[in-house]
């Protein structure tokens, strides 16, 4: 059951918040997705008013059952049936027009009402209650930490081949939980769960299982290399922290020293119908002055029909593979990165997805080595790009020929370079790739000769939905 209330506030007045003062409006969204006993809340704060720095939102539960249970991407309270929300440091200022995502997981008992008014820094934002819409609502979204990182010359020409995917079940995939399993966490490393790493825990699921394993992750720092092997479909891993920052999956090893880009990664993923929620999977190698040039994988996904819910993807150059046999859904997540740090053959969609490029001299997002044979390549919707500087970041380049990339629907920010965001790679030329764009919108967002648009007609074969459906109707969107 999927419910919503907005409520929009014309009235303006002074509040303190933070180091600022600014006279302040607010447009608030909520948005549940309820089940039996429990709900995940999506909560959208737009500013009507002056620019501010630091905030708390506040509401009431109409029925005193409701309560907060983990929440991301604020500071949560509540005492009795009121709640507050404030902001954390990534997130404090909001200007003028702008919005900010949070939200949360919760639980009730007799009945999980709206609330039914909003205050942001003590002004009342009011509203009614509107239609709810088809579409699910967006999970978490993760909370990024961005820090500088040097400013690496573009990528070499890669020239190793993906392995070969795995045959692959014709069913569609189980579902993963959709909350933290409660009781004895299957990993935690101070030896208060069923194993001290991930890949313990890996390693005990049967070769060949057939229906889905839920690795529950207890909050830590976890410096290793996973592996979740083809024979070994169906594991989801779960992070039990209230945000995707809490459970880290972490090495340190680059293309130099490790066999080449493709041996380089945190985690490889190529189990079918695999699924990450609530962790962080980092490469946390950096470039230096005299190691250039040197890619460092967090995931190496080989897995078809995968599902990347609330993570987060932390790299520098190369961050996320996305290879030949995989297509995969990536829903309200976080992925940094400097030198196309989306990059593949397969097929992705990522849904209510934040991307930051964090070079202070800009680099392409994505690299995509799509088949000529493929519709669909990567399609990042519904989206926010950000970067570290303004008028340096590009969208992609062609790895491949005929790369198929399309931002759609999409906020691009001041970081985007507006006047050429494709740019050619290894002899292949932009204007012979597949790139497009949709419906974006934002300081970066603009039309000019080399930013092409798709029209309303192509568009409507350019959906999420069709991108991952291949030949089984695959449909993780619901």
């Amino acid at each position: 059951m999927i419910s919503a209330l907005a409520g929009v506030v014309a009235l303006t007045g002074l509040a303190t918040a933070g180091t600022a003062q600014a006279a302040t409006g607010c447009a608030v969204t909520y948005t549940t997705n309820d089940w039996p006993g429990g709900f995940t809340a999506a909560v959208t704060i737009q500013n009507l008013g002056d620019a501010i720095n630091g905030w708390t939102l506040g509401f009431t539960f109409p029925d005193n059952s409701q309560k907060v249970d983990t929440g991301w991407s604020a500071t949560f309270s509540q005492s009795g049936q009121n709640v507050t929300a404030t902001n954390v440091d990534y997130n404090a200022a909001i200007a003028t027009g702008t919005s900010v995502s949070i939200g949360f997981n919760g639980t009730w008992s007799g009945s999980n009402p709206q609330p039914a008014a909003f205050t942001l820094n003590g002004v009342t934002c009011t509203g009614t209650t509107t239609t709810p819409s088809p579409t699910p609502s967006p999970s978490p979204s993760p909370s990024p930490t961005r820090s500088p990182s040097p400013s690496p010359s573009p990528s070499p020409t890669r020239s190793p081949s993906p392995s070969p995917s795995p045959t692959r079940s014709p069913s569609p995939s189980p579902s993963p939980s959709p909350s933290p399993t409660s009781g004895k966490p299957t990993v935690a490393a101070d030896g208060t769960g069923t194993y001290r790493t991930v890949q313990a825990a890996i390693d005990a699921v049967a070769s060949g299982n057939s229906s889905r394993k839920v690795i529950t992750i207890k909050p830590g720092t976890y410096r290793e290399i996973v592996t979740i092997p083809a024979n070994k479909p169906y594991i989801t891993l779960q992070g039990l922290g209230s945000s995707p920052g809490d459970v880290v999956i972490v090495n340190s090893h680059y293309a130099g020293g490790n066999g080449g880009t493709f041996n380089s990664a945190t985690a490889f993923v190529s189990g079918h119908d695999s699924a990450l929620t609530n962790l962080t999977i980092s490469n946390d190698y950096v470039e230096d002055g005299t190691t250039v040039n040197q890619q460092a994988v967090a995931l190496n996904l080989n897995a078809d029909r995968a599902v990347l819910s609330n993570v987060r993807l932390l790299g520098d150059q190369d961050t996320f593979l996305i290879n030949d046999s995989a297509r995969t859904y990536v829903k309200s997540s976080y992925i940094e990165g400097t030198v196309d740090f989306i990059f593949g053959g397969g097929t992705a969609v990522l849904n209510d997805c934040d991307i930051y490029e964090k070079r202070s001299s800009g680099a392409p997002i994505t690299a995509a080595r799509t088949d000529a044979a493929k519709t669909y390549g990567f399609l990042v919707y519904r989206s926010r790009i950000t970067g570290a500087t303004g008028n340096t970041t590009q969208l992609g380049r062609p790895w491949g020929p005929n790369a198929q990339v399309l931002y759609r629907e999409s906020s691009l920010s001041s970081t985007i370079k507006i006047s050429q965001p494709w740019t050619d790679m290894s002899g292949n030329s932009w204007k012979n790739a597949r790139f497009f764009e949709y419906k974006n919108t934002g300081a970066g967002a603009t039309v000019n000769s080399n930013r092409p648009q798709m029209s309303d007609s192509q568009a409507a074969n350019y959906t999420p939905q069709k991108y991952l459906a291949g030949s089984d109707g695959w449909n993780p969107i619901g």
